[in-house]
């Protein structure tokens, strides 16, 4: 984990974090570009920019803010995708990577702020030093009086406080140092992460999203959702029960069809949750996904990105999916404009290269036979379909929002199945759903 580093709380620090990014950045660029031009190569204000040791400087900034700085990286590498320029994905990669816990001084501060002088009390023992960071909060284990182990998560100072000027600041920043691509409409994009932003960072929210899962799988033998302690909770500590359980990526050795199953229950959660819940949690980070090798439970954590999805939409999902599944063109061009994926002056050429990318997508659903995620080359056509895509920019239409986190959940499942090298029979696991439903999707 990396080294402790005080979280910057107020709006005038963390800007001044930016300013010294951009004064820094600024100066790598006067001294690289004389050499450049002493040399005879001229001088490249965009070659000067996006240098790696400046890509480097603007992700480990970023980070030391935490928060909107860290969430909006992956927000837009997960949404925007393939439409980013190398450099950018370069720096948002970074950006994915572990945040530094806070100093001592500073949990001390945010406990006693949260639950009083006697926070102490609470438990017979915290520990200081978190066993996970990222960009909200970390988490720390705890033992009750009986030993009992819980799992803390403790959000940094001042990150609910900080989203809209963060994000707005952030932006800027990657406007100015062209890094975001210039016909690309990110204003969606930017008043949702402000939304979702703000939403994660009330841990009432999540801790209601976290039981109302458990209660939804309460009788499925294959998940396990930690218990809440709303008594040791508040917006910005959310206590729950500590689960021993193996990261999802790290069970690689284990008999292909177990990790086969893994990935089979993970794929039928997500239809249960666009199609029965109408409750998707939409980030498919590996970290939130774990395994219990004794009892071969799937362990579930971080509901914060939780969204409601609406009957209609779920509907309209159930349409795309049947249409895809049987390579009906038009089926999906219905679907997809009921979902709000078009605007009116797109041109045919652009919606049937799209089209083709949802056919791509739902290639799983019309496979007879167990489809082989590992071996497929699915992953590579996506993304040069998306690479093609991007090559149209003038005609680039941002998607409805509750579409892009829908499409970021199922990417990240078929990136997990693909790293267990997993085997399914997704139209089967499909079919279910849609036999049992109710909706007439004929209609569309």
């Amino acid at each position: 984990m990396a080294a402790p580093r005080t979280v910057p709380t107020s709006r005038l620090s963390r800007f001044a974090k930016l300013g010294s990014l951009a004064t820094g950045v600024a100066t790598n660029m006067l001294v690289d570009g004389a050499k450049s031009a002493l040399t005879g190569k001229g001088w490249d204000n965009k070659s000067l920019l996006l240098q790696p040791k400046n890509i480097e400087k603007l992700a480990i900034q970023l980070s030391h803010l935490r928060g909107a700085a860290m969430k909006l990286g992956q927000l837009l590498s997960m949404d925007a995708g393939d439409l980013l320029s190398p450099e950018l994905a370069q720096l948002l990669a970074l950006l994915r990577s572990d945040a530094n816990p806070m100093p001592h001084k500073q949990l001390v501060a945010v406990l006693k702020e949260q639950w009083g002088d006697d926070w102490l009390a609470r438990f017979s023992h915290i520990e200081l030093r978190p066993f996970a960071a990222a960009s909200i909060g970390q988490v720390h284990l705890a033992y009750k009086e009986n030993g009992e182990q819980l799992a803390v998560k403790i959000q940094y100072p001042g990150i609910a406080k900080s989203v809209v000027s963060d994000v707005d600041n952030v932006i800027s920043l990657l406007t100015l140092s062209r890094l975001l691509p210039k016909d690309l409409n990110i204003k969606p994009l930017i008043s949702e992460a402000k939304a979702q932003l703000l939403a994660e960072a009330d841990y009432t929210r999540e801790a209601q999203y976290l039981i109302r899962y458990k209660n939804s799988l309460a009788t499925n033998p294959h998940f396990k959702v930690p218990n809440v302690y709303p008594e040791h909770s508040t917006q910005q500590v959310l206590t729950m029960e500590y689960i021993k359980a193996e990261p999802i990526e790290s069970i690689t050795e284990l008999p292909n069809s177990q990790k086969s199953f893994v990935a089979a229950q993970l794929i039928d959660l997500f239809f249960k949750e666009m199609f029965e819940f109408k409750l998707i949690q939409t980030d498919p980070n590996f970290a939130n996904f774990h395994y219990q090798l004794d009892t071969q439970k799937i362990v579930l954590f971080d509901f914060g990105a939780t969204r409601e999805i609406s009957s209609e939409l779920s509907h309209a999902y159930l349409a795309l999916f049947k249409a895809g599944s049987e390579n009906n063109r038009e089926g999906v061009l219905r679907a997809a404009l009921h979902i709000g994926y078009f605007k009116n002056d797109l041109v045919d050429e652009y919606k049937n290269n799209v089209i083709d990318l949802f056919l791509m997508a739902c290639e799983p659903l019309r496979s007879n036979d167990e489809f082989d995620f590992k071996n497929s080359e699915l992953a590579l056509k996506i993304k040069n379909a998306g690479l093609a895509l991007s090559a149209q920019s003038q005609k680039w239409h941002t998607p409805p929002v509750d579409a892009l986190f829908i499409h970021r959940k199922l990417a990240g499942l078929y990136l997990i199945a693909a790293r267990l090298g997993a085997k399914i029979d997704v139209k089967t696991l499909f079919q279910h759903y849609l036999y049992r439903s109710n909706l007439h999707v004929s209609a569309f």
